[in-house]
């Protein structure tokens, strides 16, 4: 089996040692993803904005490695705080509601203050 990384093209990734996206085989694995908006390079504060910024990006990684947002079966979700919960449903609910993939929701720190979602998905094509 062929083993494809994934790269966005930041200079992050080969610092922190890190592709955003492995393909091996029928499997596509997407690292966490934050709610920048790479169309402007800025972090929006709302919360619903980052999240769906996410989506756009692995919805882009996704397809460029041959994948859909259909094929994705397991999502892990990071917030900094469960008070964002009822801000971020309605862009899990439109990126995920038909798919409905495994989930896991983690509250904990990220990287810089700004951040305040991280989404990982795992998308298989069989």
């Amino acid at each position: 089996m062929t083993r494809r990384l994934i790269s966005s093209g930041s200079d992050f990734e080969k610092t922190m040692g890190y592709s955003r996206a492995v393909v091996q085989g029928d499997w596509c694995f997407v690292s966490g993803t934050t709610g920048y908006d790479y169309s402007t390079m800025t972090m929006p504060e709302d919360a619903q904005a980052q999240a769906r910024n996410c989506f756009k990006t692995i919805a882009g990684v996704l397809e460029g490695a041959g994948f859909s947002m259909s094929d994705i079966v397991r999502v892990q979700y990071t917030i900094t705080d469960a008070a964002l919960v009822d801000a971020i449903l309605p862009a899990l609910g439109d990126a995920l509601g038909e798919i409905r993939p495994a989930a896991t929701m983690v509250v904990a720190g990220l990287i810089r203050p700004e951040m305040k979602i991280e989404v990982e998905v795992t998308a298989f094509k069989g």
